[in-house]
């Protein structure tokens, strides 16, 4: 395994870090902007451009990329609501999202307000409506903002520490052991598991907040006579 993922890891490097690093930036921009985020796997990109730093400056020059560029993203989605947002909802993109999406993320939005904001960063889906949801919404970008770029920077952070931590670690230990491959699987397997757990977590308690909106948002039904 060593010698594979050596190759893998050398690959990776071999790319200008320039390069690579505005690459993550651009792939965290396109996975936060409207939609994009259900395609682009900006996280991915992240994840091994992390694998690949050699130093601190590289470390902090790839947060701060990645965290200009989370922020770009969330921007643009919020433009984009607030300019175009009733129409995109109702394009064949917006159907094909679907009308529940977008009407469970208007209801959480109400109910929570900025907390929404900066947990849906965290949440599968709404990590890329939220944006325009906000922008069709009364909040302020300011606001929106100042809620958002907590979220982004604390997201950056752990990818790029995880996934720089764990090339570090093997490549120190693969001189002397063979099977310092498995060190570096399973740093990167329990980031994965543990993001997964936080995100079905955090996504089973706030569907409670979305699920009670969604029914005080409901028109009280009609009394017959």
């Amino acid at each position: 395994m060593n010698d594979a993922l050596t190759w893998i890891l050398d690959l990776v490097q071999s790319v200008d870090p320039l390069l690579r690093t505005l690459l993550a930036g651009v792939a965290i921009l396109l996975e936060t902007s409207i939609l994009i985020g259900l395609i682009v796997p900006g996280d991915t990109v992240v994840l091994v451009a992390s694998t690949a730093v050699a130093s601190p400056l590289e470390y902090i020059a790839l947060v701060v990329v990645v965290v200009i560029g989370a922020l770009c993203g969330e921007s643009i989605g919020f433009a984009l609501g607030r300019w175009f947002g009733p129409r995109i909802r109702g394009s064949a993109l917006g159907r094909r999202v679907g009308v529940r999406n977008f009407d469970r993320a208007e209801a959480y939005l109400a109910r929570r307000g900025g907390i929404a904001v900066f947990l849906s960063r965290f949440l599968p889906v709404l990590h890329s409506l939220i944006p325009l949801t906000v922008g069709m919404s009364a909040m302020r970008y300011r606001t929106f903002m100042a809620w958002t770029a907590p979220a982004c920077v604390l997201w950056a952070f752990a990818y790029v520490t995880v996934g720089s931590a764990a090339a570090g670690s093997y490549r120190e230990l693969s001189r002397e052991l063979h099977w310092a491959g498995y060190v570096f699987v399973a740093i990167i397997a329990l980031f994965v598991v543990a993001v997964v757990v936080v995100k079905k977590v955090l996504g089973k308690r706030e569907a409670r907040h979305m699920e009670a909106a969604a029914r005080e948002s409901e028109p009280p039904p009609s009394e017959t006579e």
